[in-house]
């Protein structure tokens, strides 16, 4: 037998496993638990914005804590959106193809 043949069959063995799916990866619980995480984590920056809001209105919070929650809200909106008409996007992308 050829050494090249052998360090082929090796890699190939090697290569394998990184092309089937990891069970922890893949599957709609997974992706169901990172949406969730992520609509939570968008829920509570939110939160965390309109908290420091009042508080800065009331007088409890300094100009600078404002900016940066009202800046933190403003990302988190803008990234929803933008998530948002990517899978409007391929929505219709998906209506127009032939069937």
């Amino acid at each position: 037998m050829d050494v090249r043949t052998s360090f082929a069959a090796q890699g190939y063995t090697q290569a394998r496993p990184a092309t089937q799916p990891s069970p922890n990866a893949a599957g709609s619980a997974g992706a169901a638990q990172g949406f969730a995480a992520l609509a939570e984590n968008f829920a509570e920056t939110l939160r965390a914005g309109e908290e420091t809001a009042k508080a800065a209105m009331m007088g409890g919070a300094d100009p600078h804590a404002l900016v940066e929650a009202l800046a933190a809200s403003e990302l988190a909106v803008e990234t929803a959106v933008t998530l948002r008409n990517k899978v409007v996007e391929a929505y219709q992308e998906i209506l127009r193809m032939p069937v």
